[in-house]
């Protein structure tokens, strides 16, 4: 395809009318690669195709694609422990921008997960990620101060521990013991 034809056919999506899907494992590769060129959005091993198919499962018909004929132009991951929701990798294509589409995926995110029984929902921005916050706060969404978020992979042992995750007392690491118990 040559200039000429790519051009056209991109000017050809962008008027075509979005739709908004329920996220499934059809469409990892899609929104991987809309992911990897967000400024601000970070991926992990958190977003390996097994993990999302997993977390997709885990909450059924919460998290959106937005797409324009077959091309994914926009996601927003939602899910919740039943207690409190959460929104990941919103994301929405430059060449969309400013139709609405992210304020969208994010009304829908949180009317189902309002349907599953959540009363407040959560987000992460990236502190350099100045856009993101912009658009978060614009859409009503309050900076939380006063909490401080901490994380822990499971597997790793805590500090002060042992191998085995038991504690490890004073006198254990003045000694140069531990309690294998």
């Amino acid at each position: 395809m040559d200039g000429i034809q790519e051009q056209k056919q991109m000017q050809e999506q962008v008027l075509e009318p979005i739709r908004y899907l329920p996220m499934d494992d059809s469409h990892y590769d899609d929104s991987v690669s809309l992911w990897k060129r967000m400024d601000g959005l970070v991926l992990s091993g958190a977003d390996s195709r097994e993990a999302i198919s997993a977390y997709l499962e885990r909450n059924p018909g919460l998290s959106l694609i937005a797409s324009a004929g077959d091309k994914v132009v926009g996601t927003l991951m939602a899910g919740h422990d039943g207690r409190r929701g959460w929104l990941y990798h919103l994301a929405v294509d430059p060449k969309f921008r400013g139709r609405g589409i992210g304020s969208e995926l994010a009304e829908r995110c949180l009317r189902g997960l309002g349907e599953a029984g959540i009363e407040r929902c959560y987000l992460m921005v990236m502190e350099s990620n100045d856009g993101g916050a912009a658009f978060w706060t614009k859409a009503g969404w309050e900076k939380r101060d006063g909490i401080l978020l901490f994380s822990r992979d499971p597997e790793k042992p805590a500090a002060g521990a042992d191998r085995s995750g038991a504690a490890v007392s004073k006198e254990e690491k003045r000694a140069g013991s531990s309690c294998s118990c």
